[in-house]
């Protein structure tokens, strides 16, 4: 369970990291030029770009799940997609700013997660479409990833690593981190959260996918969706 004095600890976190991902594109704009080349879109790059969108959309899923007013799902969507975890950074900011603990004995991070106004919304169709949707997402992105290898080689090699590439890698990562703050949260084992971040950081959007389904497959269509968000056991070894 979070401390409510561990909220202002995520705000400074997160507000640095979306600092540091907006300074991070503007120094490579301005050393680099425009990402919008077409000489940058390399076999791993596309790839990556793919791995990172994937994660974009679990991150907006949540985001849509959260708001009540469709008006804001739509504008912090938008964001997401523009700006990446620069705005992810900055919703989660947001979201933590409006958290008031006192009078409540509910851990902050549930109320963080869980979405505005009536919890018991959005049932079995947001299960099996999201069982369906990131089942499909998640074995798009490990055939496009298998793809590459074979076409293009291993990722590993220094000639990748161009300025916008880097960039990329960045803001793939912080929105890793995002991913693996609510996998750290759920999670009632520090093995089983420690196993499944170094997955994310190894294989990205094909273990958020893995994540989310498995989930949503421990869940009924009769439980309300926010049950796939929040664990209220300790954690424990």
């Amino acid at each position: 369970m979070a401390a409510p004095g561990s909220l202002g600890v995520y705000k400074v976190v997160f507000a640095a990291l979306g600092v540091f991902m907006v300074g991070t594109l503007l120094y490579t704009c301005v050393t680099d030029g425009s990402p919008f080349r077409l000489e940058l879109l390399t076999p791993w790059m596309v790839a990556t770009l793919i791995d990172f969108y994937v994660n974009v959309i679990a991150i907006s899923t949540w985001v849509i799940y959260k708001e009540v007013n469709w008006i804001n799902s739509v504008f912090w969507v938008v964001l997401l997609f523009c700006f990446g975890s620069a705005a992810t950074c900055a919703y989660v900011v947001v979201k933590l700013c409006e958290i008031t603990t006192s009078g409540t004995s509910q851990d902050p991070l549930d109320l963080l997660f869980l979405r505005q106004g009536n919890l018991s919304q959005r049932k079995s169709s947001f299960i099996f479409v999201g069982r369906i949707m990131f089942s499909i997402l998640g074995a798009f992105i490990a055939a496009v990833v298998i793809y590459t290898v074979i076409t293009d080689g291993l990722p590993f090699r220094k000639d990748l690593l161009t300025p916008w590439m880097a960039a990329t890698l960045v803001d793939f990562y912080i929105n890793v981190f995002a991913i693996s703050v609510w996998v750290a949260h759920k999670e009632s084992s520090w093995i089983s959260t420690f196993i499944w971040i170094c997955l994310l950081i190894c294989f990205g959007s094909i273990t958020t996918c893995g994540y989310i389904v498995i989930q949503l497959f421990q869940v009924s269509y009769e439980d309300p969706i926010y049950y796939v968000l929040l664990n209220y056991h300790n954690k424990k070894i």
